[in-house]
């Protein structure tokens, strides 16, 4: 069970929020991805975001397939993973290989989809 944020120490709680700062950007990049994707719109901040992601998931073959910041997060005493403090522990533990295929998906999406060209026709390859 997820401790309570006021059994937290100081920087428990600084690296809950900071945790969570990180998972919302992700989920926003994923969305992005998608959004470009669907628009046929490529830009830097696409770039941006395949870059956070691309981050973000070496960082998770670094950590077996498990969250790096979890060590640390345990270290500061909360014992508690990102999604379970807003998901049951099982549906938790899927989060990571959902939020993959998603993103995967989405770059996919973008392979297939090639942008439209400012005339409006499609760009050549």
């Amino acid at each position: 069970m997820p401790r309570a944020w006021f059994e937290l120490s100081p920087p428990a709680k600084a690296l809950r929020v900071g945790h969570a700062a990180v998972a919302i950007i992700e989920l926003g990049c994923i969305g992005y991805i998608w959004a470009c994707a669907l628009a046929r719109r490529r830009d830097r901040l696409l770039g941006a975001a395949f870059a956070v992601l691309t981050a973000q998931s070496a960082a998770m073959v670094v950590g077996r397939g498990k969250c790096p910041l979890g060590p640390l997060q345990r270290r500061f005493g909360d014992p508690s993973s990102m999604f379970e403090l807003i998901l049951p522990p099982r549906a938790a533990r899927a989060v990571f290989p959902v939020l993959l295929t998603v993103g995967l998906g989405g770059v996919l999406a973008l392979a297939l989809r090639p942008p439209i060209s400012s005339k409006g026709h499609t760009a050549v390859r």
